[in-house]
């Protein structure tokens, strides 16, 4: 899910995406599909929720003029309190609502408990279905099943200072050996700022050098996964990613503990002259003060002209199983999740489209979207598809393991090697 701005965060995420996994669910229910009464719909609250709120009620009021005898019940659910609200749900059918706004990372430790519907041919049979981004629908599916409509999705690229560039005479990296080079070279020449600010608890912006250097997470599938932080590629983009985290790009002292929040905090409040930031995260610079002052491209990859896979974060709509009106939740997940509205809510809150149409749309429009959507373009990755994901995200085990290299109390090998051992253990292997 989103990591900050949430998200972020933004990203929400921050999104947004630690989370634990829940109870297992008692007996599953039998659903229905009464085409009257009152949804229930369980959305994510937000720090600021009113514009977010003015969008779904424009979308309720749609829906309720479209479908006679029917109400729609909107609960805020908190995001810190999420796993216990829906493992009461898991647990107590009869509690459940009918439509609920998911994190993807946590929707294979929901989707074990089969509380959550197949949407598989809903998403097959669904006219706009075939505009989703399909790296984007792959976040949605545990085992090959869909069990979310892909709601908003949130990647990382490179934010930059163009007026710190403009006065050394630099031009955005190409590769990201490059982006390490002009980091150095920034904070050479203004020593009071870091060359990008990034933090060793900054887990979504290690993760594509990880996967630029050619490295994974796991390997396995269908319930059986495998770490493989281990492997030389791993290592690699680890080690490149930890080099920034030095005293001549960005210091351990004030670096090693920084979250992607604050890593772009730093940045936002003049701190820094880089960032690696979603685009949930455009708000929190510009009211920072860098507005005009900062221009984004995606992230390079490896090798010059190529871009850094990204993490594909977002949130879904799901639909329980023991919904009473399946067709009308789909229904009201559709409308929600379709162009009209996707568009609405990037205008409110900043929430980037999983449908390809409205993105181009969007970058036609306002060209900060473009090095998103060219990095949507250019193919996100995802975590693994497993429960123990949650798990292994709230035990900071890659975290750990990259603090414990920057501040030298581990080397590379040593560091991932244990990470894999906690991992593995999280897996069941």
């Amino acid at each position: 899910m989103r990591l900050n701005r949430v998200f972020a965060a933004a990203v929400v995420l921050t999104a947004l995406a630690a989370g634990c996994a829940p109870a297992q669910s008692g007996p599953a229910a039998q659903g229905g599909d009464e085409r009257e009464g009152t949804l229930r719909v369980w959305l994510f609250d937000e720090a600021n929720r009113a514009p977010k709120e003015a969008v779904v009620q424009e979308a309720i009021a749609e829906f309720r003029g479209t479908h006679a005898g029917v109400e729609v019940d909107v609960q805020w659910i908190p995001v810190e309190g999420r796993a216990d609200k829906f493992s009461g749900a898991f647990n107590d059918p009869s509690s459940a609502p009918d439509v609920a706004e998911v994190g993807n990372t946590d929707l294979a430790s929901y989707a074990e408990t089969g509380a959550l519907a197949d949407l598989t041919a809903d998403v097959e049979s669904w006219p706009e279905g075939k505009d989703l981004v399909p790296s984007v629908l792959d976040t949605a599916k545990v085992d090959g099943v869909v069990h979310g409509l892909p709601w908003f999705t949130g990647v990382r690229a490179l934010y930059y200072r163009t007026d710190i560039f403009t006065e050394l005479g630099l031009q955005p990296p190409t590769s990201l050996p490059e982006l390490t080079e002009t980091a150095r070279a920034i904070r050479a020449a203004k020593p009071e700022l870091y060359g990008i600010s990034v933090g060793g608890k900054y887990t979504y912006a290690m993760l594509p050098y990880l996967w630029a250097y050619g490295g994974e997470l796991a390997t396995g599938g269908d319930g059986s996964w495998q770490a493989a932080v281990t492997t030389p590629q791993a290592a690699e983009g680890v080690s490149a990613y930890a080099g920034l985290i030095s005293p001549d790009v960005c210091p351990p002292e004030q670096c090693a503990n920084l979250t992607g929040t604050q890593s772009v905090q730093a940045f936002a409040g003049g701190k820094a002259a880089m960032t690696i930031g979603g685009d949930f995260n455009r708000k929190a610079v510009e009211e920072g003060g860098l507005a005009g002052k900062y221009a984004v491209v995606p992230l390079p990859g490896k090798d010059p002209g190529t871009v850094a896979p990204a993490f594909a974060g977002g949130n879904l709509l799901g639909v329980f199983g023991a919904s009473q009106r399946r067709s009308l939740a789909v229904e009201f997940s559709q409308l929600l999740a379709g162009p009209q509205y996707q568009a609405k809510m990037y205008t409110a809150m900043g929430n980037l489209p999983t449908l390809s149409g409205v993105q181009k749309q969007l970058a036609a429009d306002d060209a900060f979207v473009t090095p998103f959507v060219r990095t949507l373009e250019a193919g996100p990755k995802f975590v693994p598809a497993s429960p123990a994901w949650a798990k292994i995200d709230a035990q900071a085990v890659l975290p750990t393991a990259l603090q414990q290299i920057v501040t030298g109390e581990q080397d590379v090998t040593g560091a991932l090697a244990g990470a894999a051992e906690k991992m593995n253990t999280a897996f069941g292997g």
